[in-house]
């Protein structure tokens, strides 16, 4: 009955959280429904993360993402940092960063319902983050130390996996190639008076001749790493004004 792309873990948490309904179940995971919103929560960088049809599935890429920026931060001798995520989505990176560095953290989403769930986790994982309901683009990014996103950045032309159909599409896709809030975010950064130490982006593994030409546009005194993931793909850009 378990169906091939579950794995046994997962199929044992969906036998054991739906006794009495799992061939509903199987008929849903047929269908490509992602197992995470069965589930109901994954396991991100440390925390507990709850996620439902509100959110944007956390990625392993992007628990890499949160690693990354951590050793930079501490690299960059940023002491009790002030962050600024831009799309919090399910709170994920701004959880992790928040408990495992000392800092401030405030998070934005454009997406109240995406709020609602990214405060019930930060309240799971006992940390205070200060979460704002607001377009991300219209965010004063003024005094902030570290910038870190996930943004949209799939391309509306490039095929995507079946499941993510389920998951908010305002969090995957994104006009100009996928390359419209990387963008729109450094063009407003290189206006400000104070400029950050970071600017951590995740980019798409095909997006790196991209962002290094919108970098050198926007942030020219700047310098920058375009760093793999796990399997060995162009993945996250740290963008360091030092």
């Amino acid at each position: 009955m378990k169906p091939e792309h579950i794995t046994d873990l997962d199929w044992q948490l969906l036998k054991e959280k739906y006794i009495d309904n799992l061939e509903e179940v199987v008929a849903k995971l047929e269908k490509h429904y992602p197992v995470q919103y069965l589930i109901g929560y994954v396991d991100f960088y440390d925390t507990h993360i709850n996620v439902d049809e509100r959110v944007l599935i956390p990625r392993f890429e992007t628990e890499y993402l949160v690693e990354k920026t951590i050793q930079r931060i501490k690299s960059l001798k940023l002491e009790n940092p002030k962050i600024l995520e831009l799309g919090t989505g399910s709170g994920c990176i701004s959880i992790a960063l928040k408990k495992h560095i000392s800092c401030e953290v405030t998070a934005v989403d454009i997406s109240e319902e995406a709020l609602e769930v990214a405060k019930e986790n930060a309240k799971l994982n006992h940390v205070n983050i200060h979460f704002i309901l607001e377009d991300m683009l219209k965010t004063n990014y003024e005094y902030y130390d570290v910038i870190i996103s996930n943004p949209p950045y799939i391309s509306k032309e490039i095929p995507v996996e079946k499941e993510t159909k389920y998951e908010p599409q305002n969090a995957i896709f994104a006009d100009q190639e996928g390359m419209f809030f990387y963008e729109e975010i450094l063009k407003k950064v290189s206006k400000r008076k104070e400029k950050p130490k970071l600017i951590a982006f995740e980019i798409g593994y095909e997006q790196r001749i991209k962002i290094e030409k919108l970098i050198t546009t926007y942030l020219s005194t700047y310098t920058y790493v375009i760093e793999k993931d796990l399997t060995g793909k162009d993945r996250y850009a740290f963008i360091i004004n030092e």
